[in-house]
């Protein structure tokens, strides 16, 4: 990473509140360079500069640790994590985390183990599957103290797809851009059926772009339905409650 990169990654980290060592800088450095990496083998990401791959990628995915949500020893799961966000830059900052990123593509979990080893974040356990798979299994359903979900679908589908991961009292923090109304509401009337209840929506501002973002958090106040996540593809297709397109 530039010294410009590294610049603009302290100042997006300051901004929410993270101060990086030296330590965590060289990681972020080298995630840096095995992402661009492996980009050009697996297609991780269509982010090309160095400009939005730290601030759209790396400060981004800090941003869920708005609220101190995230602060205390504790299982998190990354549903969808795709190339390893947020799980990745919440390792580095968060050790004390057990990080679990899920992804139904393979290529992206072997990228994410692989990567996870180069830096040393030996606290991060991923696995592949699909989260109405998993969310079915013993080992997976009701095992986590939070579930982070970035940019993953719309917010009636993901509450189906990541409360039956938590357990009661866990929250699940969906990371998303600007929030419909129309969404907002589905998504509150899903998760009121899936055994949840929106705690907060925190809209802000990403650092140094100023582009809209939102972090809605939903904490699971009782046990999700037997019958939930429905079986693969259909809260996608049919989602609760979601009429409004966009």
């Amino acid at each position: 990473m530039s010294t410009p990169g590294q610049t603009l990654l302290h100042t997006g980290a300051f901004a929410l509140g993270i101060t990086l060592t030296p330590e965590q800088n060289e990681q972020f450095s080298r995630l840096y360079a095995l992402l661009l990496d492996g980009n050009s083998r697996l297609n991780l990401t269509a982010l090309k500069t160095e400009q939005d791959i730290v601030l759209k990628h790396f400060v981004d995915s800090l941003s869920c640790l708005r609220g101190g949500y995230l602060d205390t020893p504790g299982h998190v799961l990354d549903l969808g994590t795709g190339g390893g966000f947020p799980s990745l830059p919440l390792a580095i900052v968060r050790p004390q985390l057990h990080i679990t990123p899920m992804d139904a593509t393979r290529k992206k979990i072997d990228f994410v183990r692989e990567t996870a080893g180069a830096l040393g974040l030996n606290h991060i356990r991923p696995v592949t599957g699909r989260a109405e798979t998993l969310g079915r299994d013993a080992a997976f359903r009701e095992q986590y103290d939070r579930v982070v979900a970035r940019a993953v679908t719309t917010l009636p589908v993901l509450a189906e797809l990541a409360l039956p991961f938590l357990k009661v009292g866990g929250l699940l923090l969906a990371q998303k851009g600007a929030l419909s109304s129309g969404e907002l509401q589905a998504g509150a009337q899903a998760a009121a059926q899936l055994g949840g209840r929106v705690q907060e929506i925190d809209e802000f501002a990403l650092p140094v772009l100023g582009d809209a973002r939102t972090l809605v958090l939903v904490e699971k106040v009782r046990p999700t339905p037997d019958r939930y996540p429905r079986r693969d593809g259909i809260p996608n297709q049919q989602p609760l409650f979601w009429k409004a397109k966009g």
